[in-house]
């Protein structure tokens, strides 16, 4: 009976999944317990309340799974990074700082906190977990599943043929072209917060008309194929993650909007941004909808199943159920990042090759050679007396680290040595020439300048 947890963290959302022979015993994200919004830390805290409900131990676990590959991850960032310097050498440092400080031991840090044996602890592809978290817990036997996020390791739109427990690559777009990114470019331009307010947009859009289709065609090009393309001089995914947007795209939409300022419609700068929302938000179904009829052209199925983080945009799912040309769309509850901890623990089969294959690129380590003795047994080497010079003194025995400590200097007490007078060695100090005669006022004359004595240099 396989048990495998699921772990998702280190972005946002980060949560925990357990798997006990096939069905979901427990999932729950990290801040339901730690109560921080988005806390996307490592979530012992879930696996462990995952754990106890379930009344099982780390130690009974066959495997943990992490829903990411991160050192393809940390590889499509380098690459990235490097690829558009100068404009990245602000986001450099820190980019990779974040990659290579607890991203990157994701897996050893997993065992030393869960307390379990480093070769249980596997990991995902990205979008397969994401794919594989909404085929295996629908209803279907076959399906076409599309997975549209922000970015994985490298791909942020992906469409599999899923057949039972199988899924199977057709098609991917490449970061840095992101729908994902597309909306929190444009989260941000409209003062909300990016990986929070995106639903916010979705709101707004209903109190625009969607008037600004030229300027979004600049900004998002539709190709043949149902892909698509940004204008990547639009947005600074690489050298400013924090706004995600450029310059470009204020000239081409305006300025962007302060954040926190309370919206009225009476004035016509917000009835712009609620505008753009709305135009965001079409084009945005028509590229999603052309994706679901290239899903549907290259698998032949009847069902669709949704992940990533742009599935839980409402609209979008309903526009898809009724335009797509399928029977039944299938959308993954928890579509972001906190479900695709669902997806390895819900895959046995996958766990467990992945399992096989970690173990047959681990080398034996090689056993120890010792020389028999004459029996076969080792033989016992004799104790050497301690060699002496006769005659000599012994050693004393050498002081342990914390007794060197400076001995503190004895004080000095009674006279000094007298030092020599500063004034001797210097000439004499020149009078006033006219010291000894009266004034023309008749006052009285003025007293010779006497010498003070030495000059102290002792003080």
């Amino acid at each position: 009976m396989p048990r495998v947890l699921g772990i998702s963290a280190h972005y946002h959302d980060a949560a925990a999944a357990l798997v006990v022979d096939g069905e979901v015993v427990a999932a729950i994200q990290e801040e339901r317990l730690s109560r921080i919004k988005n806390d996307p830390g490592l979530p012992l805290a879930a696996a462990f309340a995952c754990l106890q409900h379930a009344g099982l131990q780390p130690g009974d676990l066959d495997a943990v799974a992490f829903y990411e590959e991160p050192f393809a991850k940390l590889e499509r960032v380098l690459v990235h990074l490097l690829r558009h310097l100068p404009r990245t050498w602000r986001a450099f440092p820190r980019a990779l700082a974040g990659q290579l400080g607890s991203k990157i031991w994701v897996l050893d840090h997993l065992s030393e906190g869960l307390g379990v044996a480093r070769d249980r602890v596997v990991r995902f592809d990205h979008h397969r977990s994401h794919a594989a978290s909404a085929l295996l817990v629908s209803p279907y036997e076959r399906a076409a599943v599309l997975v549209v996020d922000g970015v994985g390791e490298a791909h942020a739109t992906t469409i599999w043929d899923g057949r039972g427990d199988d899924l199977r690559l057709l098609a991917s777009v490449d970061f840095p072209h992101s729908l994902g990114l597309l909306y929190a470019g444009l989260t941000a331009f409209l003062g909300f917060a990016v990986n929070e307010g995106e639903y916010k947009v979705m709101g707004l859009a209903a109190w625009g008309q969607p008037r600004l289709r030229e300027q979004f065609a600049e900004i998002v090009r539709l190709t043949g194929d149902g892909a698509y393309e940004l204008d990547l001089a639009c947005f600074a995914h690489m050298s400013d993650a924090d706004l995600g947007f450029g310059p470009a795209l204020e000239r081409l939409l305006g300025p962007r909007r302060p954040p926190g300022r309370p919206w009225d419609f009476e004035r016509a700068e917000d009835r712009h941004y609620a505008d753009v929302a709305a135009t965001l938000q079409a084009v945005l179904e028509d590229i999603l909808l052309a994706l679901a009829r290239k899903a549907r052209a290259l698998t032949g199925a009847d069902h669709l199943c949704l992940a990533g983080g742009v599935a839980l945009n409402a609209l979008a799912n309903a526009r898809l159920q009724a335009e797509a040309g399928f029977s039944r769309v299938f959308v993954q509850p928890a579509a972001g990042d906190a479900g695709g901890a669902l997806g390895p623990p819900c895959w046995p089969r996958a766990t467990a090759a992945t399992l096989a294959r970690a173990a047959a690129q681990r080398r034996p380590r090689p056993a120890r050679r010792r020389r028999p003795g004459p029996r076969g047994r080792r033989r016992a080497r004799p104790a050497r007396p301690p060699r002496r010079r006769p005659g000599r003194p012994r050693r004393p025995p050498r002081r342990r680290r914390q007794d060197r400590r400076p001995r503190p200097r004895p004080l000095r007490v009674g006279p000094t040595r007298p030092r020599p007078a500063l004034a001797a060695r210097l000439p004499a100090r020149p009078r006033h020439p006219r010291a000894h005669e009266p004034t023309d006022q008749g006052a009285r004359a003025v007293p010779p300048v006497r010498p003070r004595g030495p000059v102290r240099t002792d003080r």
